[in-house]
C-alpha cells in the first residue's frame, strides 16, 4: 500500500553469554569431551569458535586436559591433526601418538627424563604411543626400550576393603558439601555433590590419588573419615 511504512526484517543477534569475553565453561567442556571421539562435532565447534582448538578443562584436583590431549591419549589421529591445523599447540604426547619419532627423541634429548611426565588422567607417554597404533609403532618401541615412560602403578587392595570405604562423607552443612564414595569392582569413584565423579587409585595404606594429580592424597581412616590434602588445602569429611 502506498505510503505505508516499509516492513523491515530484523535479524536476531545471538545472545551474549555472561562469561564474555571468556568462553563458556560448558562449551570448553564439550570440546574436550567430543575430542575423544566425535570428529564431526569437533568440526562444528571449530567452525563456531576456532579458538576452541585450545580448549582446556580441569576435571578435578588439577587433572587438566586439552582437546588435543584428549584426542592424543585415545589415538584419534584425525581429530588431533584437525586441532593442530586450527592452532592447538603440539605436545610431546601428541607427537608420540602421531608417530613423530624425531620429535619425541629430540624432546627427550633436550630434557632427559621428560618421558616420565604424565598426561591427562596420569596416562603415560608409552600409552599415548600405543594408542597411535601401527603409525606410532616405532615411537612405542623406542619408549618401551627406555623403560621409564610407562606411568604410575597402582597398589593392590581387595574388593572387601574397598567396600568398607564406600558411603557418603560430609564436610559442611551445605547441600553440595557431600562426597560420595562408590565402588565398581576394584575401582572407587569420588564424587562431590553436583560435580563430576572421578576414579581414584590406591597408592597404599588406604591412601588414594585422583587421576592427573600425583601429589594429591585422599586418606581413609577406619572407614569413618577421609582427609583430602591438595597442597595447602585440607578437607576433612566424616562418614554419615
Amino acid at each position: 500500500m502506498a505510503g505505508a511504512a516499509a516492513v523491515r526484517e530484523v535479524k536476531a543477534e545471538p545472545a551474549i553469554h555472561e562469561s564474555f569475553p571468556q568462553h563458556p565453561l560448558a562449551l570448553a567442556r564439550e570440546m574436550v569431551g567430543v575430542a575423544h571421539r566425535d570428529l564431526a562435532r569437533v568440526r562444528e565447534l571449530l567452525a563456531q569458535r576456532p579458538t576452541l582448538a585450545n580448549a582446556t578443562v580441569d576435571w578435578g584436583f588439577g587433572d587438566w586436559e586439552t582437546a588435543l590431549g584428549a584426542a592424543s591419549h585415545v589415538g584419534r589421529r584425525e581429530i588431533a591433526e584437525l586441532l593442530i591445523e586450527h592452532g592447538a599447540a603440539p605436545t610431546l604426547f601428541s607427537a608420540a601418538m602421531l608417530g613423530q619419532l624425531d620429535v619425541v627423541k629430540a624432546m627427550i634429548a633436550a630434557r632427559p627424563g621428560v618421558e616420565k611426565t604424565l598426561g591427562p588422567h596420569s596416562i603415560g607417554l608409552l600409552a599415548h604411543a600405543r594408542a597411535g597404533g601401527e603409525q606410532a609403532a616405532e615411537v612405542f618401541r623406542y619408549l618401551e626400550g627406555l623403560g621409564t615412560a610407562g606411568g604410575i602403578g597402582v597398589e593392590a587392595i581387595s574388593e572387601e576393603e574397598l567396600e568398607k570405604l564406600t558411603g557418603e562423607y560430609v564436610f559442611g552443612s551445605g547441600a553440595n558439601e557431600r562426597i560420595a564414595i562408590s565402588r565398581k569392582a576394584k575401582q572407587l569413584t569420588f564424587t562431590r555433590s553436583g560435580a563430576n565423579g572421578q576414579m581414584i587409585h590406591h597408592v597404599g595404606g588406604k591412601a588414594f590419588r585422583p587421576p592427573g594429580a600425583r601429589m594429591v592424597r585422599i586418606q581413609f581412616e577406619e572407614g569413618a573419615k577421609l582427609t583430602v590434602r591438595d597442597g595447602d588445602l585440607t578437607v576433612v569429611a566424616v562418614r554419615r
